[in-house]
């Protein structure tokens, strides 16, 4: 029975840094804070509420001074200004967004995007001329321009002025511009460093605003700044989050008609407008006219003040994602049956290539980057979709972390007519000829940068718990993560031995899975797997790596699980060593660190001060000693009829020292980090954690993992009260009874 092939990656725990965020942030919080990069409780606080007033923008980016100035002169001169816009959905937005501005400001301006299927991406020597015969005085390029070096300077030759806004790797040379607009000139720490084109369109929009005595502007820019930051899937994270968080608050009343109309479409409530909504929902219907239609169909939508346009255009967004959906599905299917005739004539080896790269003169150009997304997450290897016509090649490009796309580009620059991107996707032009050479050139970087089990799809998992702990308060807890989205992923959880109680195809095509699934306290709940019908029916009991979505219906609302893998359920081989109660007698001793100790000495536990037992031996008994040191208690009976059985000491020197107790939720964290191997050493992990190995096996219990060979243990908070009065306070006495 086939399942899913993937590689589960959980985030080291931190115990003691968890226990100092979960003092203001309790529960799995602190967890999915830790795993976001937060490190101390104060970073906690900051990205929970994000400072109100994030820094001056005229002090991070150099050239937004001199663009404001510029700005202004055209302006007071009356001359025209052009933005030179591209038609995915930041660039889009990003012109919408500038339009609404300079009109605002009565500002003369125009736009012009190029042809996705005649020219391809970014500002050209056809557009300036065009520009330039039109008397334009000012071009303003947005999510674009950055590497266009001769369209710049034909437009400085014609007398034009140029301001460049873009977000893209900067090339060795720059264009010689007016202005420089790009997130990448400044310092990675900047909380501006992730902005996407329309983060940089906003930025000058709403200074050139303030500039012309016009604030109000704000929350309409805002709005724009919100639908194309989440859309284009930019991080999450730095100001995009500050702004976020205010701008969906905006979007769910939206005052932008083109907004209005396309929630309508899409079936989306005011309540429900979330990432995900935008994301999933507008954000396609908006990039597919890109894609496949006329972008002024979304310039539009998002310039015009009538509802009765705004609803139409948006119809015909709708109309174009009905298109692009089909079309995606059946390059989709080429693309895999052509990946798997390769892999069976042994021309495509995943684990020597590393990377995937198609081709067919029947694929449309503007859908091939979204087909490339899905055979990542199907096949986890960076996937290079290319579209010929006649001798020209154009390739979408999608990677994966380990694979910088942007790098791997860079090392072709001699086999590319015209490429671009970033660390996780771009895109390239090039003559048909030159593709062996440069899919070679590929294969070498990729053999360089990424080890063969890199290339497998990848669920990073935040938490193992149990069905039983899926909860509305567990829901509230990720709620406050909000937004979400790259650089800020939804939490993802992984539960152990499910037990599936039924399990349905449904969807027009019957592509996708809906299951109901036990959760181990007498109740039920549903789950949903998109697109996974090659997997159906899966095995009655699984591992499942899941997230959890809030639903309403009928006036109820409830929890769903979106599965994102399962795996055959974990059943490690538990290793535990045992020794026979020691029958000699032994002098018990409170540690005086004044007084001499009798050697050979063994010493037991973390940190001792080596300094003052010079030659004893650490941990692990390898002679029969005079005296055993207790520098931190045995975390259980077992550990320390073990040291006694084989060192066989006269006397044991307790220092009363114990480590800290892990919470239960800190238990399934640590456990979660053992996953996948086939067998655990409980002493060592029981050392390690400063807990019993019976409060382990109570904690893989817990999590469904049955360890059927291993005696009965109490419950998890049972386990941990017998660990805290082990680890009680008269311990000489205690010892002496053990």
């Amino acid at each position: 029975m086939a399942l899913p092939h993937q590689r589960w990656r959980f985030y080291p725990p931190n115990p003691s840094l968890a226990e100092a965020i979960a003092q203001t942030h309790p529960g799995e919080l602190a967890q999915f804070l830790i795993n976001r990069g937060i490190d101390s409780p104060g970073a906690a606080a900051d990205f929970l509420c994000p400072p109100t007033h994030p820094p001056d923008p005229k002090q991070e980016f150099p050239d937004l001074i001199p663009s404001l100035d510029c700005l202004e002169r055209v302006r007071d001169l009356g001359q025209t200004v052009a933005i030179c816009g591209d038609y995915d959905v930041d660039g889009m937005t990003s012109t919408a967004l500038l339009l609404r501005t300079f009109k605002a400001l009565q500002i003369q301006a125009d736009y012009l995007i190029p042809s996705r299927m005649t020219e391809g991406y970014g500002i050209n020597a056809r557009m300036v001329q065009e520009l330039h015969a039109q008397g334009v005085a000012l071009i303003i390029t947005v999510d674009n321009g950055i590497s266009a070096h001769g369209a710049v300077s034909l437009a400085k030759e014609l007398g034009m002025g140029v301001i460049i806004t873009d977000h893209h790797e900067l090339p060795e040379i720059l264009p010689p511009a007016d202005g420089i607009l790009n997130p990448k000139q400044i310092s990675p720490d900047s909380v501006y460093y992730a902005i996407a084109g329309v983060g940089v369109a906003y930025i000058l929009g709403t200074e050139l605003a303030k500039r012309c005595g016009r604030p109000d502007l704000e929350p309409i820019l805002l709005e724009l700044f919100t639908l194309g930051t989440i859309a284009d899937l930019a991080m999450l994270t730095g100001i995009n989050r500050q702004l976020l968080q205010r701008g969906l608050k905006l979007l769910a009343n939206s005052q932008i008609p083109g907004i209005q109309a396309l929630k309508q479409v899409a079936g989306i409530n005011d309540n429900e407008v979330k990432p995900d909504a935008i994301g999933f929902s507008l954000g396609p219907r908006i990039n597919a006219v890109g894609r496949i239609g006329d972008p002024t169909i979304v310039i539009d939508l998002l310039t015009t003040s009538d509802l009765g346009i705004a609803l139409e255009k948006a119809m015909q967004c709708e109309q174009l994602n009905r298109d692009r959906q089909q079309l995606c599905t059946e390059i989709e299917q080429q693309a895999i049956a052509q990946v798997e005739a390769q892999i069976q004539a042994q021309t495509l080896v995943l684990e020597r290539d590393r990377l995937i790269l198609l081709v067919s003169p029947h694929w449309h150009h503007g859908v091939i980057g979204i087909v490339a997304s899905r055979l990542v997450e199907r096949f986890g290897a960076p996937v290079f979709m290319c579209a010929q016509e006649d001798q020209a090649i154009r390739s979408s490009v999608r990677g994966i972390p380990e694979f910088h796309v942007f790098e791997a580009l860079q090392t072709c620059d001699h086999l590319l007519d015209k490429y671009g991107g970033h660390a996780m996707a771009g895109g390239f032009s090039t003559q048909a000829e030159r593709l062996p050479e440069l899919h070679q050139t590929l294969i070498q970087f990729a053999q360089t940068h990424l080890t063969p089990e890199q290339v497998c799809p990848a669920i990073a998992i935040d938490l193992a718990l149990s069905l039983s702990q899926v909860s509305p308060s567990l829901y509230a807890q990720i709620e406050r993560l909000q937004p979400c989205g790259i650089g800020n992923p939804v939490p993802t959880f992984a539960s152990y031995s499910v037990q599936i109680t039924s399990q349905n195809l449904f969807g027009k095509t019957k592509d996708h899975l809906s299951l109901w699934l036990d959760r181990g306290d007498g109740r039920k709940i549903k789950a949903i797997a998109w697109r996974w019908r090659d997997y159906y029916p899966l095995p009655p009991v699984v591992d499942i790596a899941y997230r959890l979505h809030q639903k309403q219906e009928y006036n109820e609302t409830y929890l769903e699980l979106e599965l994102l893998g399962v795996k055959t359920p974990w059943q490690p081989q538990l290793l535990e060593q045992h020794a026979p109660p020691y029958p000699h007698p032994v002098q018990w001793q409170q540690l005086d660190l004044s007084a001499a100790i009798a050697t050979p000495v063994l010493i037991y536990g973390q940190d001792p001060p080596l300094d003052l037992f010079p030659d004893a031996d650490r941990d692990r008994p390898q002679k029969t000693y005079q005296s055993l040191v207790l520098w931190q208690i045995p975390p259980s009976p077992a550990h320390l009829n073990w040291l006694l059985h084989l060192g066989k000491p006269q006397q044991i020197q307790v220092n009363l020292k114990f480590p800290p107790i892990p919470s239960p939720r800190q238990i399934l964290a640590l456990i979660q980090g053992e996953y996948g191997k086939p067998q655990l050493n409980l002493m060592a992990l029981a050392k390690l954690w400063g807990i019993s190995p019976a409060a382990i096996v109570a904690g893989l219990r817990y999590l469904g993992i049955s360890c059927p060979d291993y005696p009965p243990t109490p419950p998890l908070e049972q386990a941990i009260a017998n660990q805290l009065a082990w680890y009680g306070q008269d311990r000489l006495k205690a010892f002496e009874r053990t």
